[in-house]
């Protein structure tokens, strides 16, 4: 049996391979989100695993990863320190892009296989789920292409935790002990998919067997994986006054009846789909169980993304956005339709034409729409080499080092790759290296961010409404909420100097709307490397400057309130000759130091009462797994004995 699935996984893996080549190949993909994920990767590897590790380099200081899932970062990190950094970061980071694009195919293959008993009745589900996109952040396009991998990685998991699952579906005792890290993963990884998670954890334990047992075991796992994530999620949750949530999305009606006119291929695995939901079952055949679990996924998935879209948004709980939960259902579709393949492929007297047949007919209906990406265009997805070249990147980081003391200020999220005025054509965000590459600190020249800076720069405050524009969209148009040809120079001075920002990065086609720039009594223009143009400061401004792992040191300014220049966070402590000075969050979300008479502050950064509860509860929920796989493992034992 594992050879004949074997032989079935062959063409599929022999495709992914292909394509992987084709479009990733062994440079470094650059489009879009991809230089920031990689300087996420390098953050992790430099600062540490801690959530709350400050990042320094970005929007005056932020607390990377305590508010964006860290699980990919953590896995490239494994990674990098398994290979004993072998792996340099960019080659480690393009190995999980790699793993992250092939993995959603190969774990519904696994589980599809297993349920349906055969390869090849397996094969249709598996190469939808390996090519789907359909305008999903976990698709090819959203996963792979623009770079929210985590988003995949965490799409892939769910399959794998239905795989780990139907044992205990099928036969009954104690559930799996995969089941909680999986489900920790996936949060970790992704917390959009955690509805699409917990509904299978709970739809599994609705058929499992025995019954008495269900409820009580099923409250053990989930209560272990919520332990498990504690050192994120703790601190997370206590920490959300100070960031911002991303709600530049929205799922609504006209879209997903968009997505039936024009992608015939969605209507065709919802009709495979309501196939296998009202298909009548024994529930004592091999795989009826786990087939009823796949089958009743797909409308709860639907039913819980709805009430997120209709209930919680408008009350303004935008943390897991309808947009993104959908991702779930998608899969639960993608799922139940391949169980829907399968069945119609056992008409066949041999599996595999059928299954070849039925692969062919996806393929032949996703090309009107976008709901497959079946191949990729090289021109697309550019590579490291030729896009530093094309940008002269190797000048910019030159001039960026010989700038003064101070930050640099881009005034574009990107760079676009291609002529046009559309604000979603081909970009990259490669200046969010600038760290990385000149070991200067930036403010904006990267993707949307949720941190208050961020908002600062795009609408002009700090507050905490949510971030409801894409920066692409402001590329070129505004700045600090502001259109470019309105903003004036003292008001640019004012945010630049609050900022710490030195110099200032234009592309040359903003320089005629770039009004504040003109005539500027601080910033003067200094080089030109096209399309980049740099002006600075004639002197340096004073940004904290770091001395010590978790300490910073800052030249006091007056004797009042004074900004520090550095985003505020809780876990500030501000000192001078030996006492401890009173801190507070400024008005544009900055921290201010009551200095008194010191010329110098020491600024001390480190965990505080919420970060230990977090790691005290995921070191309980670790003592609580080990337990649990252990006392499982001694079970058959002394039945043996």
């Amino acid at each position: 049996m594992v050879r004949g699935r074997l032989l079935a996984l062959a063409p599929l893996l022999a495709y992914g391979l292909a394509f992987a080549w084709a479009a990733l190949g062994a440079s470094l993909l650059v489009a879009d989100d991809h230089p920031g994920q990689l300087y996420r990767l390098w953050h992790v590897v430099t600062r540490g695993p801690a959530p709350w590790a400050w990042n320094a380099g970005w929007w005056t200081g932020y607390p990377e990863l305590q508010f964006y899932p860290p699980g990919f970062a953590y896995a490239g990190a494994l990674l990098h320190y398994g290979t004993l950094t072998s792996l340099s970061i960019p080659a480690t980071y393009q190995t999980l892009l790699w793993i992250a694009y092939l993995a959603p195919g190969l774990t519904t293959f696994l589980v599809l296989a297993r349920i349906l008993g055969n390869g090849w009745l397996a094969l249709p589900g598996a190469f939808v789920a390996l090519t789907f996109s359909a305008g999903t952040a976990s698709g090819v396009e959203g996963g792979v292409h623009t770079g929210m991998v985590g988003a995949r990685l965490a799409w892939a998991l769910l399959p794998l935790l239905l795989l780990t699952l139907v044992r205990w579906i099928e036969g009954g005792g104690p559930l799996p002990r995969l089941a909680a890290p999986i489900l920790a993963a996936i949060v970790l990884t992704h917390p959009a998919q955690l509805p699409a998670a917990v509904a299978l954890v709970l739809l599994a334990a609705q058929v499992a067997e025995p019954r008495g047992a269900r409820v009580r075991v099923t409250a053990g796992v989930l209560a272990v994986a919520a332990a498990l994530t504690g050192f994120w999620t703790v601190p997370l949750l206590a920490r959300l006054p100070h960031t911002r949530a991303l709600a530049w999305g929205e799922l609504t009606f006209p879209a997903a009846v968009d997505a039936f006119a024009r992608q015939p291929l969605v209507p065709v695995l919802l009709a495979c789909a309501v196939l296998v939901v009202f298909a009548r079952r024994d529930l004592s055949a091999s795989g009826a169980r786990s087939e009823a679990v796949v089958a009743r996924l797909f409308p709860v998935v639907v039913a819980v993304t709805l009430l997120d879209r209709v209930a919680l948004e408008p009350l303004g709980i935008r943390w897991l956005p309808a947009d993104r939960v959908v991702d779930g259902a998608w899969l639960a579709l993608i799922l139940a339709a391949g169980l829907g393949w399968g069945r119609l492929c056992r008409r066949f007297t041999r599996p595999a034409p059928g299954a070849l047949i039925a692969i062919g007919l996806t393929v032949l209906l996703s090309i009107p729409g976008t709901t497959l990406v079946l191949w990729p265009r090289a021109a697309e997805w550019p590579k490291l080499p030729a896009t530093e070249r094309g940008l002269r990147l190797g000048d910019l980081w030159a001039a960026i080092r010989r700038a003064p003391e101070g930050r640099v200020l881009f005034a574009r999220s990107g760079v676009p790759l291609v002529h046009g005025t559309a604000w979603y054509r081909l970009h990259t965000h490669l200046t969010a290296l600038t760290p990385m590459m000149t070991g200067r600190e930036i403010v904006n020249g990267t993707f949307t961010h949720p941190s208050p800076a961020a908002a600062l720069v795009y609408r002009g405050d700090a507050g905490r409404a949510a971030i409801t524009t894409l920066v692409e969209r402001l590329d070129g148009r505004s700045l600090f909420g502001r259109p470019l040809d309105a903003l004036d120079a003292t008001t640019f001075n004012s945010y630049a100097d609050r900022l710490g920002v030195a110099a200032v990065i234009v592309l040359d086609e903003d320089l005629p709307r770039l009004r504040a720039l003109e005539d500027n009594a601080v910033f003067a223009r200094r080089v030109a490397t096209p399309p980049f143009v740099l002006f600075e400061r004639s002197t340096g401004i004073a940004i904290p400057r770091e001395t010590a792992p978790g300490r910073w040191q800052v030249a006091a300014s007056g004797e009042g309130w004074a900004s520090a220049r550095l985003a505020y966070y809780p876990l500030w402590e501000a000192h001078a000759g030996g006492t401890r000075l009173p801190v507070r969050r400024g008005e544009w979300g900055d921290l201010e130091v009551l200095a008194g008479r010191a010329t110098t502050v020491e600024l001390v950064y480190g965990a505080a009462l919420a970060e230990k509860l977090g790691l005290a509860m995921s070191a309980a929920g670790l003592l609580a797994w080990a337990a649990l796989a252990l006392r499982r493992r001694a079970i058959p034992a002394r039945s043996r004995g």
